[in-house]
């Protein structure tokens, strides 16, 4: 009997012992799944909430880029020089100050046949149109103190010589127009023409003598003046964008193409001249093509974009400033509402019986 009960007691150890072990490794395993349902449910957390946002931003509306279309415009080489403004004809008087019998009105328009200076023995008549100039000898000269020398200049036409280098000297004809700046004023441009070339290079300059001609009936431009000359050759239309298109990879230049469904192509050019802001393109682009002006660092090659055409004007905000309040009105305090209460006040009546005592 008693090696029954001992065991019957065993079996009774053993089995608590198993279900204790059994009850534990449950909780291990609810532990692992539920730690497991957690790590999925932060993987599909995270990939629905990543799915929500690509959506949201893959339909941002295309940036507006500024575009212009290719147009031809004229371009032609120039030849770039000084030269000195000489009038057409000038004649110089020397005479001595004590046969003046009047004084000569100096920087006056005069013509042909007016006599500019009454000597004691003789008149000085114009022989031409022309300007009355004077100029004096140097104040060392003891003959400056008695003489002077008259000039008669005719201004309405100068001359300007200048010294073409020899390598352009095939490209400078006789009547080609030219381009000329006064030096003290570069916003005003004249126009003259080649009046004539010389027939041989000069060897010790190695440049080709060239006369310029230039129409001045206003005597804007004085004889001695320091001119700019530019003698333009080569002219041709050519394809022209904006130096702002260009988009230069090593020795390659490239410009964003745009086509009718507003895709941009980045596409390889060969580009000219530049000047003033345009560039001449030799090839790759057609008349009439489209392409990015402005904004190639928000251009992207095969993206959409929203064209804005060059030089059109922003539309105007209905956005208006709020009116300042008059200097007349008083601004609201936030104790006003205190003053509303009459706390400070005393009634009608309380007044009249302050007066009857």
């Amino acid at each position: 009997m008693i090696n029954i009960c001992q065991q019957s007691t065993m079996a009774h150890g053993q089995s608590t012992e198993e279900f204790k072990n059994m009850k534990r490794s449950t909780k291990i395993i609810s532990i692992v799944i539920i730690f497991f349902f957690i790590i999925t449910a932060v993987i599909v957390a995270r990939t629905m909430v990543g799915n929500y946002f690509k959506k949201k931003f893959s339909k941002r509306p295309p940036p507006g880029i500024i575009v212009k279309v290719v147009e031809q415009k004229l371009f032609q080489n120039t030849i770039e020089t000084f030269g000195t403004a000489v009038p057409t004809q000038i004649k110089s008087y020397n005479i001595e100050k004590y046969e003046i019998l009047e004084p000569i009105e100096y920087n006056t328009k005069v013509k042909a046949g007016d006599i500019i200076a009454k000597l004691k023995n003789r008149n000085i008549i114009t022989p031409f149109d022309g300007i009355i100039g004077k100029r004096d000898f140097s104040n060392d000269i003891d003959v400056s103190k008695s003489s002077i020398i008259l000039n008669l200049e005719d201004t309405s036409v100068l001359f300007v010589d200048v010294d073409i280098p020899e390598t352009f000297a095939p490209y400078v004809k006789k009547d080609q127009n030219v381009d000329i700046k006064f030096s003290g004023n570069n916003l005003k441009k004249y126009s003259g023409i080649v009046e004539s070339t010389a027939s041989r290079i000069n060897t010790n300059k190695r440049s080709l003598p060239v006369r310029i001609k230039l129409n001045n009936p206003n005597n804007e431009l004085l004889s001695g003046s320091l001119l700019e000359v530019s003698i333009n050759y080569n002219g041709r239309n050519s394809l022209s964008i904006l130096d702002t298109s260009l988009l230069m990879e090593g020795d390659n230049v490239y410009v964003y193409k745009v086509d009718k469904e507003n895709t941009v192509r980045k596409t390889e050019i060969e580009i000219g001249l530049r000047k003033q802001g345009i560039v001449e393109v030799k090839s790759g682009l057609k008349n009439g093509d489209t392409v990015v002006a402005e904004g190639l660092k928000k251009t992207r090659p095969n993206g959409k974009i929203k064209p804005i055409k060059y030089g059109s004007k922003p539309k105007s905000s209905n956005w208006k400033k709020k009116d300042k309040p008059a200097k007349t009105e008083q601004k609201k305090s936030k104790f006003d509402w205190i003053k509303k209460l009459n706390i400070f006040k005393k009634t009608d009546s309380k007044k009249e019986e302050n007066k009857n005592k």
